[in-house]
């Protein structure tokens, strides 16, 4: 009898294709990004000095992590406002591009060329190129000034509420331009529901804002999500930040250790805000089941 030969199935196939597939991004996920983050946050509990033989590092606890909040005069504050503003862009860009998405999916004519018009920012849209048009003051809206809202808003508002929505007016054409990417998720999501659904809604004489409400938006749900989680990482990766000037003044001047404990302070305001956002998106999908 000849000795049975194990066969690879059809799926162990199509694994391992998929695993030498990840292989180069998985080597240089572990090279560029999880070595530096693990090495940065032991660096964070150092005393990090740069002298000739290198850096020489002395281990200090927790003391870089007490001197952000109870030393430093500038970085709570800086957390604090840009927080504010973080919290009040991010459902801006969402819903600007879930709006504009849903218009690009419409049957018009040139829609593929108004598609290109809202990416084209992702592209071109350097660091550099924004703060150029910042500096310009071609940021904002010109309405502030033409109908004086700005004296209005101060005037009627807690300074606490003026000043990031000041600062997010201030900046709101550079904010809408990061919604290139969101808009072509949104316009991806439209495309996975299918027209004879909207067909059987119509017949049963749904509107068209029932069935948005009942079609497009829960099918569109885990793409909004997408869609925030992108935000948030793009907000705290901006590069109007004033977070990330301060970790980059900390760095050259302070020490790799401070400067390592801001950012993974930062990193960790970040994390928990997207915990949050997939808890809530969870929390609406599990209403939603128990409604039907």
């Amino acid at each position: 009898m000849q000795p049975s030969k194990r066969r690879i199935t059809i799926e162990a196939r199509e694994a391992l294709s998929a695993y030498a597939l990840l292989a180069p991004w998985l080597v240089g996920l572990g090279l560029f990004v999880l070595y530096p983050l693990i090495y940065s946050f032991y660096m964070s509990f150092q005393n990090v000095r740069v002298t000739g033989d290198g850096l020489v590092m002395k281990p200090i606890g927790f003391l870089n992590y007490k001197n952000a909040f109870l030393q430093d005069g500038d970085f709570p504050l800086l957390l604090v406002q840009y927080m504010q503003e973080t919290i009040l862009t991010i459902p801006v860009i969402v819903l600007f591009s879930l709006l504009v998405g849903i218009m690009l999916n419409m049957r018009l004519p040139g829609k593929g060329i108004f598609r290109a018009i809202f990416f084209l920012p992702v592209i071109f849209a350097t660091g550099q190129v924004l703060n150029e048009i910042f500096n310009q003051g071609a940021a904002g809206l010109s309405l502030l000034e033409q109908y004086n809202i700005q004296p209005y808003i101060e005037s009627n508002f807690p300074k606490m509420f003026s000043d990031p929505l000041l600062a997010v007016l201030n900046k709101f054409v550079i904010v809408l331009w990061y919604s290139g990417v969101q808009i072509i998720i949104i316009v991806a999501g439209l495309q996975t529901i299918g027209r004879p659904v909207y067909e059987a809604a119509g017949i049963d004489g749904a509107s068209r804002w029932e069935t948005f409400w009942k079609i497009t938006l829960p099918a569109l749900t885990p793409f909004i999500l997408l869609n925030t989680i992108y935000t948030i990482v793009e907000m705290f990766t901006f590069p109007f930040s004033p977070i990330l000037g301060l970790i980059t003044n900390h760095m050259k001047y302070t020490g790799y250790g401070y400067a390592s404990a801001l950012g993974w302070v930062y990193f960790s305001i970040a994390f928990v805000l997207i915990l949050l956002v997939v808890w809530f998106f969870k929390r609406i999908d599990g209403q939603s089941d128990k409604r039907r």
